[in-house]
C-alpha cells in the first residue's frame, strides 16, 4: 500500500506543479505601434485577443496601444509587452539593444505570395509634381523614426535616386506621427510629400492589396485620385510577428500555432490584423532581417 501511496502522491505533486506552471502566465499583452489611429487598431485586434485566450488557456489578453513605435519597442525590451507585429526596423532596434529579447516567429504572405513590400513616396496630385526632382527644396514627412518604410529605407535608398543626402535635397524634413497621420498631413498641406508603404501589387485605386494606403482607402479617408506616387523603394522584407522570450517555450509554441492557423479559421480577423489582402502567415528566421538590422545600425545606430 505504501508503494501505491507513494506513486499516487508523486502523481498528484506532478499535476500540481504542472498546473502551477501553466498558471504562471495569467495575462498576455499585445502591443500596437500607433501606425494607424488607436480606435481602429484596437478594433482589428480584439478578435486576435479573444482567439488567443482559447488557444493558449491564458485567461486574459490585454491590448496596449502606443502613440508611437518606440513605446512598443521599449515594452518588448522591458517585458511589459508579450506580442507585437511591427516592421523590420523596429525588430532591428530591439535586436541591436538585446538580441535575446524577442523571437521573430512569423511574417505575412501577400496576395501574390510575396513576403515583401515597398516604401512609397506620395504627394498631392494637384501640386503638379510628376517626378522626384520636382521635390527639391520641398518639405518631406517621414512616418516615424522607427518605421522601416517610413524612415529607414528612404534614408538608405533615396539618396541614390536624388543624387545626394536626403537632408540636402529637401528643404525640410520631419515626422508625421504614424503612417495614417502622415498621409493626412500630405493631403492637408503640412507636407509636400511623405513616405508610407504598400504591397505595390493590385489596383492603385484600392491603394494596392495591402499597406497603409489600402487601409485608408478601405476606411474611406483616402481617394488615391488625390495623390501621386513619385518613388518606390527596392522590396523590403515584411515585418515580423514577435513574441517575448520571457514567455515559456510551450506558451510561445501555442501562440505561434494560433497565428499560423488564423488565416484558415478567421480570414477576416487575419486580414484586419495584418492590414490588407494577405493570404497566410509563414514561419521566419532572424536571418530574414539581417539586411535591415545592418541598415539600421548604419543609419540610426540602434
Amino acid at each position: 500500500m505504501s508503494a501505491i501511496r507513494n506513486v499516487l502522491m508523486a502523481s498528484i505533486a506532478l499535476t500540481m506543479t504542472s498546473t502551477a506552471f501553466a498558471q504562471d502566465v495569467s495575462v498576455l499583452r499585445i502591443g500596437l505601434d500607433g501606425s494607424e489611429n488607436e480606435a481602429d487598431q484596437i478594433r482589428k485586434t480584439e478578435c486576435v485577443a479573444e482567439g488567443l485566450k482559447v488557444a493558449t488557456g491564458v485567461p486574459e489578453v490585454q491590448i496596449f496601444p502606443s502613440p508611437d513605435y518606440n513605446g512598443v519597442i521599449q515594452g518588448l525590451l522591458g517585458g511589459t509587452i508579450d506580442i507585437a507585429s511591427m516592421g523590420a526596423s523596429s525588430y532591428a532596434a530591439i535586436v541591436l539593444q538585446d538580441p535575446a529579447a524577442v523571437d521573430p516567429i512569423l511574417t505575412t504572405a501577400g496576395a501574390d505570395g510575396s513576403t515583401g513590400y515597398y516604401s512609397l513616396l506620395v504627394a498631392r496630385k494637384d501640386k503638379g509634381y510628376t517626378k522626384l526632382a520636382d521635390l527639391k527644396g520641398k518639405k518631406l514627412g517621414f512616418a516615424d523614426p522607427d518605421s522601416t518604410s517610413g524612415y529607414l529605407v528612404p534614408n538608405v535608398s533615396l539618396p541614390a535616386d536624388i543624387g545626394g543626402p536626403v537632408a540636402e535635397f529637401f528643404g525640410e524634413t520631419g515626422f508625421g506621427g504614424g503612417h495614417e497621420n502622415l498621409v493626412l498631413g500630405v493631403l492637408d498641406g503640412t507636407w509636400d510629400a511623405g513616405t508610407t508603404f504598400g504591397s505595390g501589387v493590385g489596383e492603385w485605386a484600392e491603394g494596392y492589396t495591402t499597406g497603409n494606403l489600402h487601409t485608408m482607402v478601405e476606411k474611406g479617408i483616402l481617394d488615391t485620385d488625390d495623390i501621386v506616387e513619385l518613388w518606390r523603394s527596392p522590396q523590403i522584407p515584411n515585418g515580423p510577428l514577435m513574441v517575448s522570450n520571457k514567455l515559456p517555450e510551450d506558451l510561445k509554441a501555442k501562440i505561434q500555432a494560433f497565428f499560423l492557423e488564423l488565416p484558415a479559421k478567421d480570414l477576416a480577423c487575419f486580414q484586419g490584423f495584418t492590414g490588407g489582402e494577405n493570404t497566410a502567415y509563414v514561419e521566419v528566421e532572424p536571418a530574414f532581417y539581417d539586411t535591415i538590422v545592418a541598415a539600421r545600425k548604419s543609419v540610426i545606430g540602434d
